[in-house]
């Protein structure tokens, strides 16, 4: 076994020079460059089975190497290189990092010796400044402290303190020599000690131990971590009670060895963590602290010790790991945190942090007029991409005024009829002949009337007539040729115009304007028009898609394109009014209608990019959904629910993400082509703050403390679709007009990523424990560029669905070669923690196809279809996801007819585990194990997009843990399925089902128990051998893992009847046991207990998985963190080795094996791997079939191929095991010679 990638809680963290970023990621080290943008630069595996904790930098000088070869004299290459000291565990190991620069830097880490075992466990370890024979300092648990030789791994020193109480966490300040090395410890006591361990090193060596110089109290919990400033003589601790203290202890260490102020005293005690805090650091006047909460606090210790800043970017699970680079001469510095997701976030936070807050402060634009402001709205063109100076804000007094400049100016009064009511929308269009840029603004009263005029030219402007009464809402729509008006009127009308705007000689602006048919929407209590978009058909036809008030999505079609001659020019007036009277009489009817989708609060915003609809609502949702063409008739379809996080209801908008749009990329209606999903982001209100969400990453990108969602506002870059990083917000709260970021100073950008959300060096995946993993196939790099990475050889990524107790589920790429794990995407549909998934998969040409079946917490089920490719245009691969239904047992007991005469199910039931049964065309059979005692089988029907439960059984009456299946078919043709279950009594039930899988009216039991644990089973793992002819029959092997960590073996010899039996005649069969089966007649299905046997103590803890990876070879994992090979054979289960895995709280696991290309190996050592892999298949368990076709063990022949393999072609393929362990992260592994003797597996490790 090899690792080919991994993702573990970030433990360590170290930031150097300003230039270099340190990793520890379990036992791997990684460094990241900083400059000229971050980037990964070299990655090594240094600890072994330990994680990381910590790295300590002592730097080499730089040796200048003149270039060997005459034509490179003229150049020169540097060469310099930093040891390391990594440390965790029990152990510390030496790395070197060479840094190489010629054309390009080049980073690149070596191991230096062997590792070095210790006693203890390493807490902190510091290199002596003026040592020039590498001796390490070293701290451990149990309160002592070592010098250490790092060349020969020997322990000079040993020193322990008076105290003998273990510690949380300890700081070492070291100096010159041993004499001057003070330790800072945290005990479990909840108290802070300072000693010297080198304080007499007569006393030490004659076997005394070191006294306590000082002791700080006041923590109620132990001690994370701790931090010494020697600036100015700050102590800083933060500890299990959510509290960070800052000291005043004085001078600690130096020349010396100082211990501090002999009675110091707490400065501070900083409160603003929601949990536990891990880490604290200490830079300039500020304190760094990082906890579970998942959040980085920056505390200003001058400024009354208030938060300036928070930084986040992690998923639940917390923040592990914290460093700080000590600032530049412009006062900033680097930020780096890493968390239990596996990610690893970097900013920059300056010394002027007030204004650099992701919550931002608000500024008041001091509205002068009498009258209250009701509209708010931007003025300002596509080209304004860093600043924003202008608003327009419509009073309740029918008045238009604009804020410009720092001044507000009233540009336009409106009539009496627009006093008492009136809405207003701005947009910014281009003047055809002119080349300029103009905004126009749309007011509408109560009475059915618009104003509509230019900004620059108020009077200009003309006025429009819509449906008699109140205007409800306006829309503008902007295309690349034409403007469109929308107006929402009474009785559902919805009024529209095509609107061009002109410039004379006289350099005045004229706003031409043709009517359209209206727009009828469905009666309803709330009928009018929120938000609508135009598409463009390759065809004339034209598509508007519609949202109204009541949340419904409406699409309707346009004939042709208008456009505006120079005739409809002239006709404005009464030519225009009779063109709108005949408009009414030929109104569009909706052709599709989904209605109440977004619920009764309504739909907010419609939106599309490159063929994909995109809708929000106050539900909490957004909709990815698409126009399709069926029998000449159009519809919408709903792809995919994507909903926000937990309590952000109320959703105003998405935006495409500016990283997601190439240069030089033309947006286009691809309605036509095959739509992809962009990644995207949500506006919305979250409590009192408007929020931008990243729903794949789970964190705020931006908040504004603004008061909730029931007032006038306006987001910048609204008029783009675009997040380019970072936006501002002006909105209306009790008559002020207020803004998130003062108007006129430029706007920080994706480019100052490290200002705001940060860099994300490593995307994390989720923050708390998988539960659950499940393999959907693997694609093909394709493209020219793909082929010159790799060469020759094909590129593969391996895709895989991962569940977990954060509630979602993650669609993941991962490369085997460069370990690279992308996430394509993140659904959270799930209300409780997902325990279980499953999928079918049929490739489809170049893309994966898969019906996704999850199901966990509140007894709820997702399906969805999963269409996965690789990405041309963006060389990565991509995913589309398409719900398909959900089924929750809690909504089915409400639609029950007398549900009264019957119990209620439990809220808190869940699913444990789920198996495919049968797949047919549009219908899928599963069985799923329940909690609550219950066994279940559902139907799901894609086709009509529902689940159906067909059938029940409490036969358990206690909780299932995990169900199984296996199909039957002797050399007669005589099929039949198997259902195993198995729950926390330790037995196994076997059920039987006929191939109709008819259900019976009946509670039925089953076929055969089988006791194997004595406690519950966790995982099943089952495989079929056909007897044959001279046996008849089939021998069923059960393969088991419990609680009790037992690994047991069970096989079943089922016969089916001899005369046959008809299809369908039954459901489940009666139980069987060893006499009733004697007692049976010939024509009916046999079940009969063959033979058990079992490894006790397969592993230390709980067995939690166990997967088959081929007949006879089983792959198992535990909470003892070891993944384990085991070949079941006749009546023997012998141990082929195991691997020290770094995922913690195993209880996921996935295998599958496929043929690759060796091409390292040649002529008889890749032969030789094909024999060993063949071998793996013990020979009782092969077919009869197998026997047959594959005389030679060295040249198997492919189903369905009647042609042989060439010698050549079997010398460049190999078959490949593959192992993905989930729990506190998740590690793939590679078995590339699975089948290999104990002794050759020995070696290999």
């Amino acid at each position: 076994m090899e690792t080919a990638a991994l993702v573990a809680p970030i433990t360590g963290l170290e930031l150097f020079q300003d230039r270099f970023l340190l990793t520890g990621e379990g036992p791997v080290l990684s460094v990241y460059s900083l400059l000229p943008r971050p980037n990964v630069g070299a990655s090594l595996s240094v600890l072994q089975h330990y994680r990381i904790h910590g790295i300590r930098v002592r730097s080499r000088d730089t040796v200048p190497t003149q270039s060997s070869t005459a034509s490179e004299k003229n150049s020169a290459s540097t060469s310099s290189f930093y040891d390391l000291a990594i440390f965790g565990g029990k152990a510390v190991r030496l790395v070197r990092l060479h840094l190489e620069c010629q054309d390009v830097e080049t980073l690149r880490l070596e191991a230096l010796g062997p590792l070095l075992d210790l006693r203890d466990w390493a807490l902190d370890v510091r290199w002596l400044s003026s040592d020039k024979q590498s001796l390490l300092c070293v701290a451990v648990a149990h309160n002592g402290a070592l010098l250490l030789d790092s060349t020969t791994g020997s322990a000079l020193v040993q020193c322990s303190c008076l105290e003998g109480c273990l510690l949380y966490s300890a700081l070492l300040l070291v100096h010159d020599s041993w004499a001057d090395t003070v330790l800072v410890g945290g005990t479990v006591f909840n108290q802070i000690i300072i000693w010297k361990p080198g304080q007499d090193d007569e006393m030490i060596n004659s076997g005394h131990k070191a006294p306590i110089e000082c002791r700080l109290l006041g923590h109620s919990g132990v001690i994370f971590s701790i931090s010494y400033l020697q600036e100015n003589g700050y102590l800083a601790s933060a500890s299990d009670d959510r509290s960070i203290r800052v000291w005043g202890v004085g001078a600690l260490g130096g020349p010396g060895g100082k211990c501090g102020e002999p009675n110091p005293t707490c400065l501070r005690v900083l409160y603003g963590h929601q949990a536990r805090v891990f880490s604290v650091r200490l830079s300039g006047r500020y304190a760094f602290s990082a906890g579970e909460d998942g959040a980085c606090l920056v505390w200003d210790l001058l400024g009354g010790g208030k938060v300036i800043r928070t930084l986040k970017g992690h998923r639940a699970g917390g923040v592990r790991s914290l460093a700080v680079s000590g600032g530049t001469e412009d006062g900033e510095r680097w930020v780096a945190t890493g968390g239990a997701d596996g990610g690893v976030r970097l900013w920059k936070v300056g010394d002027s942090e007030e204004k650099e807050s992701l919550e931002e402060k608000l500024t008041d634009l001091k509205f002068p007029d009498a009258a209250l402001p009701k509209v708010v709205c931007l003025v300002g063109g596509e080209e304004e991409k860093t600043y924003w100076s202008q608003f327009l804000v419509c009073t309740d007094r029918g008045t238009v005024c604009q804020y410009s400049n720092g001044s507000w100016e009233t540009i336009w009064e409106g009539p009496a009829e627009f006093s008492s009511y009136c809405v207003m929308e701005t947009v910014t269009v281009l003047v055809r002949n002119a080349a300029i840029l103009v905004t126009l603004c749309a007011v509408g009263n109560i009475s059915g009337s618009i104003q509509v005029f230019p900004t620059s030219h108020p009077l200009s402007g003309v006025r429009l007539t819509g449906t008699p009464g109140k205007i409800h809402s306006i829309v503008w729509k902007k295309e690349t040729d034409n403007l469109y008006l929308l107006a929402s009127g009474a009785e559902g009308f919805v009024c529209r115009w095509c609107v061009e705007v002109n410039m004379t000689v006289n350099c005045s602006l004229v706003i031409s304007v043709e009517p359209l048919p209206p727009f009828l929407l469905p009666l309803c209590s709330k009928r009018w028009l929120t938000a609508a978009v135009r598409l463009r058909l390759h065809s004339n036809k034209v598509l508007w898609v519609c949202g109204d008030r009541r949340g419904s999505l409406l699409l309707y079609q346009e004939e042709e394109n208008v456009e505006l001659n120079q005739t409809d020019h002239e006709k404005l007036g009464e030519g225009s009014q009779r063109k709108e009277e005949e408009g009414r009489d030929s109104t569009h009817q909706p052709l599709s209608c989904l209605f109440g989708v977004h619920g009764k609060h309504g739909v907010t915003s419609v939106c599309e990019y490159q063929g994909l609809l995109y809708s929000t609502g106050k539900d909490g949702c957004v909709r990815i959904f698409r126009t399709q063409h069926e029998a000449g008739e159009f519809r919408l379809e709903v792809l995919r629910v994507q909903r926000a996080c937990r309590g952000m209801e109320w959703l105003e908008r998405v935006f495409i993400l500016e990283s997601e749009i190439r240069k030089g990329e033309e947006p286009e209606n691809a309605i036509g082509e095959e739509p992809r999903e962009a990644r995207f982001v949500i506006a919305g209100f979250h409590a009192v703050h408007f929020v931008v969400w990243d729903p794949v990453r789970q964190e705020r990108l931006m908040a504004v403390a603004c008061g909730g969602g029931h007032r006038s506002w306006s987001l910048w870059p609204s008029h783009t679709g675009v997040w380019p990083g970072r936006g501002a917000l002006v909105f209306i709260k009790q008559g002020a007009v207020l803004t998130s970021q003062p108007p006129g100073e430029m706007l920080s950008c994706a480019g100052d990523a490290g200002r705001t959300g940060g860099w994300s060096l490593r995307e994390g995946i989720h923050g708390r424990g998988i539960w659950c993993v499940c393999r959907l196939g693997r694609i093909e790099e394709t493209g020219i560029d793909s082929q010159a990475r790799t060469g020759s050889s094909k590129s593969y990524w391996e895709v895989v669905m991962t569940g977990g107790e954060d509630t979602s589920l993650a669609v993941l790429a991962i490369n085997p070669v460069s370990g690279i794990i992308k996430v394509l995407s993140v659904l959270t549909d799930h209300i409780s923690g997902v325990r279980t998934a499953t999928a079918i998969t049929r490739p489809q040409g170049d893309t994966l196809s898969s019906l996704v079946l999850s199901a966990g917490g509140r007894a709820q089920i997702q399906c969805n279809r999963l269409l996965v490719t690789w990405d041309r245009q963006r060389l990565a691969p991509y995913c589309q996801v398409i719900q398909v239904a959900s089924h929750r047992l809690d909504v089915q007991w409400e639609t029950k007819r007398n549900r009264h005469k019957t119990v209620k199910m439990d809220p808190e039931s869940r699913y444990m585990s789920i198996e495919v049964l049968q797949e047919e065309t549009g219908c899928v059979l599963v069985a799923l194990s329940c909690s609550d005692g219950a066994l279940r089988l559902f139907s799901v029907n894609e086709g009509e997009n529902q689940i159906d439960l067909l059938w029940e059984t409490f036969y358990h009456q206690r909780c299932v843990l995990c169900v199984a299946t296996c199909s039957l078919q002797d050399d007669k043709g005589n099929r039949s399925r198997l259902l195993l279950s198995a729950a926390t009594d330790g037995n196994i039930a076997v059920w039987r089902l006929t191939e109709s899988l008819s259900v019976p009216a009946q509670n039925s039991i089953p076929c055969l128990v089988i006791p194997a644990h004595q406690s519950g089973i966790n995982s099943l793992a089952v495989w079929v051998e056909i007897l044959g002819q001279q046996e008849d029959g089939c021998l069923v092997t059960v393969a088991s893992g419990g609680d009790d960590g037992q690994l047991t073996v069970s096989t079943v010899r089922a016969q089916h009847p001899k005369d046959g039996e008809p299809v369908g005649s039954r459901g489940f069969s009666q139980i069987s046991d060893d006499h009733a089966a004697q007692d049976n007649p010939s024509n009916q299905f046999q079940l009969r207990f063959h033979s058990q046997f079992s490894i006790p103590l397969a592993h230390a803890a709980s067995l939690t998985a166990l997967k088959l990876l081929s007949p006879g070879l089983l792959v198992s994992t535990s909470s003892d963190q070891r993944v384990c090979l085991w070949r079941v054979s006749g009546t023997n289960i012998s141990h082929n080795g195991a691997l020290c895995s770094h995922v913690a709280d195993a209880t996921g696991l996935a295998v599958w094996e496929e043929e690759e290309e060796v091409d390292e190996m040649m002529g008889s050592e890749a032969e030789r791997v094909n024999a060993v892999l063949k071998e793996i298949v013990d020979p009782v368990c092969k077919t009869s079939e197998e026997e047959k076709t594959t005389d030679d063990p060295r040249n198997p022949a492919e189903d369905g191929d009647t042609s042989t393999a060439s010698c050549e072609e079997r010398k460049k393929t190999a078959k490949v095991g593959w192992s993905l362990v989930c729990g506190q992260g998740l590690q793939l592994l590679r078995l590339r010679n699975a089948g290999m003797d104990a002794e050759t597996w020995k070696e290999k490790q």
